[in-house]
C-alpha cells in the first residue's frame, strides 16, 4: 500500500501549546493546517482503511522562495544549491503530518519507523507526502 498526498501551499509546523488560565489548547493555525490535510486526504482516499503495520513516511517540504532575494540567488535556490535554513523546523512539520492523518491513513503515528523529511525551496510552495507500508 502506498499513500501519496500533495497538500498546496506554505508548509507549516506543528506549534507548541498554549496555556491560559482554563487549561490547553492547541493555536488555530495548526488545528487549521491539521484540518487542511486531513480533508485533502479524504477527497483523494475516501473510504480508506488505515493500515496497521510498520510504516515509512517520506516529506518533501517545499518552501517560497523569499521575495527580497536577487535574481542570482533565486537561481540557486530553484536548483537546490542554496537550501532553506529557516522555519518550519521539519520535526515540526512531521508533526503535524503524523497527527493530521492519524485515524486516517494510519491508526497510530507511533506505527511510523522510518522517515526521511526534505527541505527545498520553490516557486510552487507544497507539501508532498509519501507513506508506505514496510513488508
Amino acid at each position: 500500500m502506498n499513500i501519496k498526498l500533495t497538500v498546496p501551499g506554505e508548509p507549516k509546523g506543528k506549534q507548541r501549546p498554549r496555556w491560559h488560565k482554563y487549561g490547553t489548547y492547541t493555536p488555530t493555525e495548526t488545528v487549521n493546517y491539521e484540518t487542511y490535510i486531513k480533508e485533502l486526504f479524504t477527497i483523494d482516499y475516501p473510504n480508506f482503511i488505515p493500515m496497521e503495520g510498520a510504516l515509512r513516511m517520506e516529506l518533501h517540504i517545499f518552501l517560497s522562495i523569499p521575495k527580497s532575494t536577487s535574481n542570482k540567488k533565486k537561481e540557486l535556490m530553484k536548483i537546490g544549491t542554496i537550501l532553506p535554513i529557516k522555519k518550519p523546523d521539519y520535526d515540526n512539520v512531521e508533526k503535524v503530518v503524523g497527527d493530521a492523518l492519524e485515524k486516517l491513513a494510519y491508526k497510530n503515528d507511533s506505527q511510523i519507523v522510518t522517515s526521511l523529511t526534505i527541505k527545498e525551496y520553490s516557486e510552487r510552495p507544497r507539501l508532498e507526502i509519501i507513506i508506505e507500508e514496510i513488508t
